[in-house]
């Protein structure tokens, strides 16, 4: 069994208490009204056009510009975000080692000074570092590039914005504050115009343009906003919030209106309408899970996208669930290496966050976050292949822009892996920085990378003692 978490020191313990009681009522004050349960979604529109030429969707639910002919003076890179550190590391995506590092709080100093300054942020910003990042400032969550590999889009949860960086200066395009205090995962349309990002808050989902960060639209979610991915070949969304993982309420021994709503939902892309909302609670009871929570952590889907796959608070698995029916068809129960632990010791409840199948969609990639573990399960039998123990905390997964790698970030080692989905082995593992979390696929010109170098970030530096979640970075 792994060793208790180090705890937090009185000053620590007492703005996590604060910290808790703000968010949540940062949330319920910022809630929109709950988008009516709609009907069934039309089978028969999911392959209708939209306006504008969307391109397909790739498979596996991979970043938009993962397949395809490679355009000319283009290089594929991977961007891994070091949250803690405020830093992305960017790696060569054929041998994996980095080449560069990018400061994503070039305005760290004009940002402290305007939370500084307003004491309802301040508020706010200590409650985030307290209890969402263990003690640290989040300065990127998400990330993605432009398709012509000019820029680098990035939610940072502390400064509640999304910025745009140039890769060529190194310095912020745009900005865009969110709704409410906190931003959080992010999406990128298939065509590369537009981004998404979940305002925690809020309880929105923005829509801007990633030229100039100027907003689209919007649509409502549940508490907290989480995961979003692009379906359907950009036409449609799925989205899920998570509800109040940051708090005690999120248990399924109190009544769900205390853990805050919670929604799986598919949004039109073009009217930012929801159009149909899964009832998971019913989903879950039917399926004899009804001491499992309905919050829904990361989703991976099935090439054909008739399936969803995607893990829940506290579980240590994922379920399968028929996008028509909206029922859950089977379930997955993966190792528990850590059963003595108490709940509120989970990471913002995650048992498991993250899961990634292939294109060919005939293996899953998991990362087992509270147990230090990835594994990789067949589609078919859903039988599950060795435990691959190649770091502390792994936080996300994702396949490689060829399909051939799941790529996962163990983010209280401060590395990153490569695992191969056919062999289940580690092939590679490179250090990056301080909590990679987010690791996504994407472009940056030729011309551009010997100028990025290797930056530190803006701030001055860490706010946490190291937790025994962590090994030291050499």
């Amino acid at each position: 069994m792994r060793p208790m978490r180090r705890g937090h020191s009185r000053t620590s313990r007492l703005l996590g208490g604060i910290g808790a009681v703000v968010l949540a009522l940062a949330t319920a004050s910022s809630a929109l009204p709950s988008a009516p349960a709609a009907a069934a979604e039309d089978p028969a529109a999911s392959t209708s056009a939209v306006a504008g030429n969307v391109p397909p969707a790739p498979s596996a639910r991979t970043s938009p510009s993962d397949t395809g002919p490679l355009p000319a003076g283009l290089r594929r890179v991977v961007f891994v975000g070091n949250n803690w550190e405020g830093t992305a590391t960017v790696l060569d995506a054929k041998t994996f080692r980095a080449v560069a590092e990018i400061d994503v709080v070039p305005d760290y100093a004009e940002r402290m000074q305007e939370i500084a300054t307003n004491p309802y942020r301040l508020a706010f910003y200590l409650g985030i570092r307290a209890l969402i990042g263990e003690g640290n400032d989040q300065f990127v969550d998400d990330m993605y590039s432009s398709n012509d590999g000019r820029l680098v889009v990035i939610s940072r949860p502390s400064f509640a914005d999304v910025v745009a960086i140039s890769l060529r200066t190194k310095k912020i395009v745009w900005r865009f504050p969110v709704s409410g205090v906190r931003s959080d995962h992010m999406a990128l349309s298939p065509d590369g115009r537009h981004v998404i990002v979940s305002a925690s808050t809020g309880n929105v989902v923005h829509v801007l343009r990633v030229r100039d960060g100027k907003p689209t639209g919007r649509f409502s979610s549940g508490g907290s906003p989480h995961e979003s991915t692009y379906i359907d070949g950009g036409r449609r969304i799925l989205h899920a919030s998570i509800g109040t993982v940051y708090s005690p309420f999120d248990n399924p021994d109190l009544p769900d209106p205390l853990e805050g709503e919670r929604v799986l939902q598919i949004v039109d892309a073009q009217t930012n309408k929801v159009v149909r909302r899964y009832d998971v609670r019913k989903a879950l009871d039917e399926r004899g899970l009804k001491n499992v929570s309905i919050s829904v952590r990361p989703i991976t889907l099935s090439p054909d996208e008739k399936k969803f796959y995607f893990q829940l608070s506290f579980f240590h698995g994922f379920v399968e669930m028929d996008r028509r029916s909206g029922k859950i068809t089977r379930v997955v129960r993966l190792p528990n290496l850590i059963p003595n632990t108490p709940r509120p010791l989970y990471l913002l409840d995650s048992a498991h966050h993250g899961i990634a199948m292939n294109p060919e969609g005939t293996k899953i990639c998991v990362a087992g976050t509270m147990s230090d573990y990835a594994t990789v399960v067949t589609a078919k039998g859903f039988q599950r292949g060795k435990l691959i123990k190649g770091g502390l905390k792994p936080y996300w997964v994702t396949p490689s822009w060829d399909g051939r790698y799941c790529y996962i970030s163990w983010s209280g080692s401060d590395t990153v892996s490569r695992i191969d989905y056919r062999t289940e082995r580690i092939v590679t593992t490179t250090r990056v920085g301080d909590h990679p979390q987010r690791v996504r696929n994407g472009y940056i010109r030729r011309e551009l990378v010997a100028g990025l170098g290797f930056a530190d970030a803006s701030k001055p530096f860490r706010t946490s003692a190291r937790t025994a979640w962590e090994r030291p970075t050499e």
